[in-house]
């Protein structure tokens, strides 16, 4: 089964003119241009490429790109938010509650599309919605499983095995989503919540902490430790996983026994934005199955639409995504960024040291 960021380009040659179809207006006589917020690079290029031009196509509003991370494309938006100049933006779903809680978005307008999106993705009552989706489990390195002869884990508590001592590799919880749903999983199963984390962190150094090799600041270590034999375990999703797979890494995902957590990038409706009624078109655009299918065939971008039909070469991943979308959690961001920057200091006084 190839992976998610190895799919096919094939069947997509309608995408375009169903879309235009769709979205036909009188308005597509108009010539406008609107501003989205989003990450460059791997995203920027499919997005520009496979999504947007149907859009263009069928409204004649231009999309144009500002690129920069989730971090960089908040504090423009703090900067701009008494003259926004930014119409939508996607940010990681964390930072996306903190936009939300600054009064930088505004609602989606209602729309089917809104409809045909997991619930969990709909935020803070349609201040935002997911555009694409993820979750934190647990990955394993498959070669090494397979020469011990240890069977693949099933649970958060896994990583507190002795027979894995200084083989688990976990991303900081003050610097990684990663990291910080790993703590907060393991938080729960031993009795705390977001608004308690004296569980966590007063129990991991004893348990987890003794089998722990690293804690590194992102996931970008992870290939090399995989493939010199460091890393046994680690908190990753599923399609970082089948993009190490791609490149030849010898891991596997797991779905924990107690759920993952929905890791997601979310889109909003800037508050103020120079053109609401053109940008609220767009982002009902960008939930709809015409560009969430482009967006997963050229980018990997696992739809937050249920009603996406998956191609046939990945169809298998699709219905295993979203089995593991059934048992899925999702944690309390309001508390998480009110409180981090205590759970950062506590992080790396008591676990980290």
């Amino acid at each position: 089964m190839p992976s998610l960021r190895t799919l096919s380009l094939t069947g997509l040659a309608t995408v375009a003119i169903t879309a235009a179809a769709a979205l036909s207006t009188p308005a597509a006589a108009q010539t406008k241009t609107v501003y989205i917020g989003m990450n460059g690079g791997t995203m920027e290029k499919t997005y520009t490429e496979h999504v947007f031009p149907a859009f263009e196509k069928a409204t004649g509003i231009k999309v144009v790109v500002v690129p920069g991370t989730s971090s960089d494309i908040l504090a423009k938006l703090q900067a701009q938010k008494d003259n926004p100049q930014m119409h939508v933006v996607f940010l990681d779903d964390g930072l996306m509650y903190r936009a939300i809680g600054m009064g930088l978005c505004q609602k989606m307008e209602p729309s089917p599309v809104l409809d045909q999106v997991y619930p969990s993705s709909r935020m803070k009552g349609d201040m935002a919605v997911g555009v694409n989706m993820g979750m934190t489990g647990l990955a394993y390195n498959k070669a090494m499983f397979e020469e011990k002869g240890w069977a693949p884990p099933t649970s958060w508590m896994d990583l507190a095995d002795a027979k894995y001592k200084g083989k688990i590799v976990v991303q900081s919880a003050a610097s990684s989503s990663f990291g910080l749903h790993a703590f907060l999983m393991y938080n729960r199963i031993k009795g705390g919540s977001e608004t308690n984390v004296d569980p966590g962190f007063t129990t991991w150094r004893k348990t987890i902490g003794p089998n722990v090799l690293e804690y590194i600041p992102s996931s970008a270590k992870i290939a090399e430790m995989v493939q010199t034999g460091e890393a046994a375990i680690f908190p990753l999703t599923p399609t970082g996983v089948g993009t190490l797979k791609a490149k030849g890494i010898p891991v596997e995902y797991v779905q924990p026994k107690e759920g993952s957590v929905v890791l997601m990038v979310g889109e909003c409706v800037v508050a103020k934005n120079p053109d609401n009624e053109a940008a609220q078109k767009l982002a009902a655009y960008l939930l709809s199955p015409e560009a969430q299918l482009a967006a997963l065939q050229y980018g990997a971008q696992i739809p937050s639409n249920t009603t996406v039909k998956a191609p046939a070469d990945v169809a298998d991943e699709m219905t295993k995504f979203q089995g593991y979308m059934k048992t899925a959690v999702t944690v309390d961001w309001d508390v998480i960024n009110e409180k981090r920057p205590d759970w950062n200091q506590r992080w790396n006084k008591e676990i980290e040291r």
